[in-house]
């Protein structure tokens, strides 16, 4: 094996996958430690302090992954030294408000990170900044325009991204995947920006849960966006009502919806939706409390929906199960809370449970 050259190493390492296998691959001597480093395409830090010891070994890298605290220091370290990283994972995992790393935070990535990053690594193609509070506008606007490949951007709980990040993140043309779960200051002229630019025509995904500042203006301009699939616009608050989420039935691509727990829609958005989303697979209604049957009738021909979420949808009857499940034949699971298993007699739940699946939470 010491006759070996480093190619002909790196191809045998090119089917060794298992991380305890790689490690000891690179204890045996130097040369195979450094074509082992070589060969390398995904790392996870557990440590980021230790980064600019070991990170020169792995120039090659595809995948990055970290979840603890990294500072934009080592970010500029990693642009530099790994130019081919595609998947970029910096969701930074929950810490206790009175540890450590909590009162640490504010060394954590911010825009000059990511700015270093978008520079040096352009090819960049997913990236997940989840729950990084340093991140803002000027790190996200500069990462779009450089980034071109970018397809998946995760900024779920990144709460200073504003509506001036939004204009830049909609003028891209190959975002594919969009997630701005919990960004606070996003309103409806940010989506405005993501439904009239170049977005549009590409996105598939969109996240915007806990966006409280969204309203019925700023949804009805997604009807724009002719490819969407996934929607969730969960926890927006009482100013997204059915007046909004009627307009979202224009979409005629929606598979999967997620309305939970907005207070003020009801049977008019399901109607509109039963009609007009001929490809809904799944709706998630959990916690709409002014929804009642005839909301969920309406999906009785329906051809393709599989799945209804009514978690806490009080005024929906075993009846109107039974209706459902005589009528929607495509239909193959509803999710209910466990106080509504008491009110709906086991006769009845025997007889639905023929034609799709109770799941009682």
């Amino acid at each position: 094996m010491s006759q070996l050259e480093d190619h002909q190493l790196g191809l045998i390492l090119d089917w060794v996958n298992d991380p305890r296998d790689r490690k000891s691959v690179s204890l045996v001597c130097k040369q195979w430690m450094r074509v082992e480093g070589l060969t390398r395409l995904s790392i996870r830090v557990f440590e980021a302090d230790s980064l600019c010891g070991f990170i020169p070994r792995y120039p090659n890298i595809f995948t990055f992954e970290c979840s603890k605290l990294i500072n934009n220091d080592n970010l500029k370290l990693l642009s530099k030294t790994c130019p081919e990283i595609k998947v970029l994972n910096l969701n930074l995992e929950e810490c206790p408000i009175d540890s450590e790393e909590y009162l640490l935070a504010s060394d954590d990535v911010g825009d000059d990170g990511v700015c270093a990053l978008a520079n040096g690594c352009r090819k960049l193609s997913k990236v997940s900044l989840r729950t990084r509070k340093n991140m803002g506008n000027v790190g996200l606007v500069s990462l779009i325009k450089l980034a071109q490949n970018l397809t998946n951007l995760d900024l779920g709980w990144c709460n200073k991204i504003t509506d001036q990040a939004l204009e830049a993140i909609g003028a891209a043309n190959s975002i594919t995947m969009l997630s701005l779960e919990g960004c606070s200051l996003i309103t409806d002229v940010g989506l405005d920006y993501l439904a009239t630019g170049a977005l549009s025509r590409s996105l598939k995904k969109l996240v915007l849960e806990n966006c409280y500042q969204v309203t019925d203006c700023g949804v009805s301009l997604l009807r724009q966006m002719c490819c969407l699939e996934e929607l969730n616009i969960a926890y927006c608050g009482r100013k997204v009502t059915d007046i909004g989420c009627t307009e979202i039935a224009a979409i005629q691509t929606l598979k999967i919806l997620n309305l939970s727990w907005l207070y003020n829609i009801s049977d008019p958005t399901l109607v509109a939706l039963a009609e007009n989303c001929q490809n809904l697979m799944l709706v998630d209604l959990t916690g709409c409390k002014l929804v009642t049957g005839t909301g969920i009738r309406a999906f009785t021909n329906h051809g393709r929906v599989e799945t209804l979420v009514l978690l806490f949808c009080y005024k929906i009857s075993g009846n109107d199960l039974e209706h459902l499940a005589l009528g929607c034949h495509s239909l193959k699971y509803v999710v209910l809370d466990k106080g509504k298993k008491l009110r709906i007699p086991m006769m009845m739940q025997r007889n639905i449970s023929r034609f799709y699946d109770l799941i009682w939470r």
